[in-house]
């Protein structure tokens, strides 16, 4: 059962796509259940007492654990590439959690759709106390019952708010294929020395990704003709090859009176606003910027047209970037803070924390609250609400602060409705950094500037269920980690997850050690294990589709299958994946193995060279509930098969395109 609470008059997100006749609404109510609400003139605070042995699922990408007891969060797409411990936020805002008290046989979800900053403070502050605070009364809240505090209820609950929401994006099956990306392809002949050498180790490959060095000075929609003298044409030469050429877009446009695109967004005023008047301009790769007002829907249709270009080139991918927006610096910023440290530069005798000020002043300049507050949005009366400041020839303006979550959304979705109003001939691959409930439905996202550590990989981990609980399928991270030197090892083990991820690719930053596969040892071993990826295709392939289609998971965490189990309900290291599989990847340094908790019978799949990675059958081991240690060297891939499941595999190829997927084997539990 839903029940909808509405306070003031909210901004409509457009997250919420429908919601049923049978939903129960109220209005500016004093009162929600299984929580205590404190309705002030401009806040709002949820709080709900937990016991020791509740649990609380969700927030989508964000940091912490599976249950996300014991920390605070903030809910405000930030670009950050340090995804350190003490951070509270990442690039996506997805206020969706489910609370589970197996003592007051209790399971309800709750989303909450308002485009500005929250802040949740989960058994931090108080361990038996998860509180939510809304610095406003204008927005929606969304409670969903069910009278099953089990599994079916968790099953119930992801569906009503899948439902809710819309159908997830589901992208094209080449981009299911292994992607190569890194931040340095800078000409056509990186391409082809990338291509060269996956074909010469015979690694598969579907697609490889060009990051800014592609553009003209970083240019949006811009080519480096120098680079790439014929752009189209490198294209189809890859095209004809089967591998995809993907670019990225930032959002920001560059302030040049000379760039068409430029003059054409201020001539219409496509562009976010200062409070007098004038286009807000920020710095990011190109320099100055002027900043699309995708909340404005004919903004959107321009910045969306924008692609076609490339679109008629051959280019069918692209990823959306730098979009929470990311400023490195504004103008009137770099002021303030150059006044600041003059001042305390010409102290006669600063102590130490005032030299930490001088550093506290630089690094404030990039992302400033005082810039997001300092520029407006242009929205459609009818959905602005009590945020709308005035109202002219029916767009209210908006400060950005109060809806800085949608901005990359709204980015995203300006892309994804062009290409399905005005791309008929083929699906285009969409995936975005910033995020918030909503944009699912058109494109995917990866998980941002994580690095080379090893508990970035269990991070990876434990976000991917709570992602796809906001109704993000397609998703993963950057494997081997973007940021920091990655070794053969810590590759190895990222792809021994990489492979079950829906997004698979392989990206790094300027500056660090290559990693492309054939960079290192016994490429074999690489080539092996994504060859499995391709041989389980036939099976994922069906997954992410039939999830889209019945608002399921990919990825479970165990507490929602075995609820009852409390083995089960505390591991955070291993996922199920659709009704069929789990995996328990090594996430730990020289580790040979790992131990494995099975919460009923299942059959271990050992796939090594010969043996399930690019040819024949696995080994199949029977296996009884239980505690297991699992011996996982690194050219192997071991995972388990449910009792009683099966999944269909087919024989591997250098491209989806290439791929046999009618022409199936099973692999069956034992």
């Amino acid at each position: 059962m839903i029940s909808k609470y509405t306070f003031g008059k909210p901004f409509n997100t457009e997250a919420v796509v429908s919601v049923p006749e049978t939903a129960k609404v109220f209005n500016n109510s004093t009162e929600i259940p299984f929580g205590t609400l404190n309705l002030k003139k401009d806040s709002l605070t949820y709080e709900i007492s937990l016991l020791p042995e509740d649990k609380v699922f969700g927030l989508g990408e964000n940091l912490g654990g599976i249950n996300k007891r014991g920390r605070r969060y903030t809910s405000w797409c930030t670009d950050d590439p340090n995804h350190t411990e003490e951070k509270q936020s990442l690039y996506g805002a997805h206020n969706f959690l489910i609370v589970y008290s197996p003592e007051k046989n209790q399971l309800f979800g709750l989303f909450l759709d308002y485009p500005g900053k929250i802040e949740y403070d989960i058994s931090f502050s108080n361990c038996d106390k998860m509180s939510i605070y809304v610095p406003s009364t204008n927005m929606d809240i969304y409670l969903i019952q069910t009278d099953k505090p089990n599994k079916l209820g968790f099953t119930e609950i992801i569906k009503e708010f899948r439902t809710m929401i819309g159908k997830s994006y589901v992208p094209p099956l080449w981009s299911m294929g292994y992607m190569q990306s890194r931040w340095g392809y800078g000409t056509a002949d990186d391409l082809d020395r990338v291509y060269e050498n996956h074909k010469k180790h015979q690694i598969p490959l579907d697609a490889i990704f060009l990051d800014i060095d592609y553009m003209d000075e970083f240019r949006d929609f811009t080519i480096n003709k120098k680079n790439f003298k014929d752009f189209p044409a490198t294209i189809k030469k890859f095209k004809d090859k089967n591998i995809h050429i993907v670019p990225i877009i930032d959002a920001g446009i560059k302030v040049d009176p000379d760039s068409e695109i430029d003059k054409e967004g201020i001539e219409k005023n496509f562009f976010c606003k200062k409070a007098d008047g004038k286009p807000v301009a920020a710095g990011v790769w190109p320099g100055l910027s002027h900043f699309t007002d995708f909340l404005n829907p004919e903004a959107r249709k321009w910045f969306g047209s924008k692609y076609m270009e490339m679109v008629n080139a051959g280019v069918d991918g692209f990823w959306n970037d730098m979009n929470e927006p990311a400023f490195f610096y504004s103008e009137d910023g770099l002021k303030k803070a150059y006044e600041k440290i003059m001042a305390l530069i010409t102290d006669q005798n600063p102590n130490v924390f005032k030299t930490w000020d001088i550093k506290n002043e630089i690094l404030n300049v990039q992302n400033s609250m005082e810039d997001y507050r300092s520029f407006y949005h242009q929205v459609p009366e009818e959905i602005a609400g009590n945020l709308a400041e005035k109202t002219e020839n029916g767009l209210s303006t908006v400060n950005h602060e109060k809806v800085h979550n949608l901005y990359g959304y709204n980015m995203s979705r300006a892309a994804g409705e062009y290409f399905s109003q005005n791309v008929k001939d083929r699906q285009i691959l969409l995936i975005s950094r910033a995020s918030y409930i909503g944009m699912h439905r058109y494109c995917g996202i990866w998980t941002g500037d994580n690095s080379a550590w090893w508990s970035h990989l269990l991070l990876c981990l434990k976000q991917l269920p709570s992602i796809n609980m906001c109704g993000f399928l397609y998703t993963g991270c950057d494997l081997g980690g973007f940021g920091n030197n990655t070794y053969r090892e810590l590759l190895l083990r990222f792809l021994s997850l990489g492979i079950f991820t829906p997004l698979m690719r392989n990206h790094s930053a300027l500056g660090t050690r290559e990693q492309e596969c054939y960079q290192f040892e016994n490429p074999e071993d690489f080539r092996g294990i994504i060859s499995l990826r391709y041989r389980l295709l036939p099976y994922l392939w069906n997954l992410i589709n039939d999830c889209a289609e019945n608002n399921s998971l990919y990825f479970k965490p165990l507490c929602f299958e075995y609820p009852e189990d409390k083995t089960a309900a505390q591991t955070e290291d291993q996922l199920l994946i659709g009704d069929e599989l789990m995996i328990a990847p090594v996430y730990t340094a020289n580790a040979t193995g790992r131990s494995v908790y099975l919460p009923e019978p299942m059959t271990c799949v050992v796939c090594s060279k010969g043996k399930g990675l690019e040819s024949g059958t696995p080994e199949m081991i029977p296996l009884e509930k239980g505690m297991h240690f699992i011996n996982v060297p690194l050219n192997q891939i071991v995972f388990f098969i449910r009792k009683g499941k099966q999944i269909p595999v087919t024989a591997p190829a250098p491209t989806t395109a290439e791929l046999n997927m009618k022409n199936v084997e099973y692999w069956k539990s034992l």
